[in-house]
């Protein structure tokens, strides 16, 4: 069965106020299954977030763009397609749940004109039916009087509800895949886990696959199959969760596993990956890690190859290749 979703060697560039290209996300490969939630984890500046802007064509114009390779959609590269095709794809086939609830809605304008707007746009409703829609929408994600809530604005909802918000304008055209990009940034851990359970719960009620964008290991625990590290716009490691979890084998990906808090290690320091992502603009050759990996050799120099380790379980690592493949 073909995947839903396939990436196959994306690469995104932004020009830099110097006028340097610089590469974002280099050669990216990624398959998301019907039906499936998956995890895309890593720090800050890895690119996780320029990926989710990818799939839907948000891109800067101007400044940043797609520089080679394919996304299909369903068998359908949406790389080449025209902006008015895309229009149609973005909300009603492909949604996204944005970072910060509170900058992605307008200020404003009230909630319900923002819920009603989107229908009447990709569902061709009338106002009158829209408004009813955009009520049933806010009590479907968990938002108690609804009908009140749709003269809100913004500023008069909790973070936890204008998440909600969000996620209901995300499922009003009921899209086939959804991408929530750090869906519970913000929000303290109760609301987090309802949050949570709010996006499994409607995944399974519509069917939808779902991109779930964040660097908290433990969310992709509760909610994903599969699982993708990404580091310096490379997938550097991809298995089952279970799996991942069970036997990491990238020094990243086991780095980020050791800098977890656990109940074992109470009272004794947390152990962080040594260093920072590098700048775009001084990006290493070979591997990126390298300089903050300690389990650097010298072959880490060049550019290290994806090793199936086992089915399903994938790493970009040197330490993982068949001694003398460098050679």
């Amino acid at each position: 069965m073909k995947p839903i979703l396939d990436i196959q060697e994306l690469t995104v560039r932004f020009r830099s106020e110097s006028g340097q290209w610089l590469t974002a996300i280099d050669r990216l490969n990624l398959r998301i299954e019907q039906g499936e939630t998956f995890g895309l984890v890593g720090e800050s500046g890895c690119g996780k977030s320029v990926t989710a802007l990818s799939i839907l064509r948000l891109l800067p114009n101007g400044i940043g763009g797609i520089a080679g390779g394919r996304i299909l959609y369903d068998g359908t590269d949406i790389v080449g397609l025209s902006e008015s095709d895309m229009r149609r794809i973005r909300g009603r086939e492909i949604a996204m749940i944005f970072q910060e609830p509170m900058t992605s809605l307008n200020p404003v304008l009230s909630v319900g004109f923002q819920l009603m707007e989107t229908l009447k746009r990709h569902r061709d409703m009338s106002s009158a039916a829209a408004r009813t829609e955009a009520a049933d929408l806010l009590r479907l994600v968990g938002i108690p009087e609804p009908q009140a809530r749709l003269s809100d604005y913004p500023h008069q909802m909790s973070g936890g509800m204008r998440q909600r918000v969000m996620i209901a304008m995300a499922l009003s055209c009921k899209p086939r895949i959804m991408i929530a990009d750090e869906p519970t940034t913000a929000l303290d851990v109760t609301i987090q886990a309802q949050i949570l359970d709010l996006i499994k719960r409607l995944q399974e009620q519509f069917g939808m696959s779902v991109l779930l964008i964040t660097h908290d290991l433990g969310v992709v625990a509760e909610t994903c199959s599969r699982a993708a590290v990404m580091y310096m716009g490379r997938i550097v490691e991809a298995a089952t969760v279970s799996e991942l979890f069970a036997a990491p084998m990238h020094p990243y990906t086991i780095g980020l596993f050791r800098a977890l808090p656990h109940k074992g290690k109470r009272g004794t320091p947390l152990e962080p990956i040594p260093g920072t992502v590098p700048d775009l603009a001084h990006v290493p050759s070979g591997c990126a890690f390298q300089h903050r990996c300690l389990q650097v050799e010298e072959r880490c120099g060049e550019a290290p190859p994806w090793v199936d380790v086992r089915s399903g379980h994938g790493v970009r690592c040197w330490l993982a290749a068949p001694k003398g493949l460098e050679t």
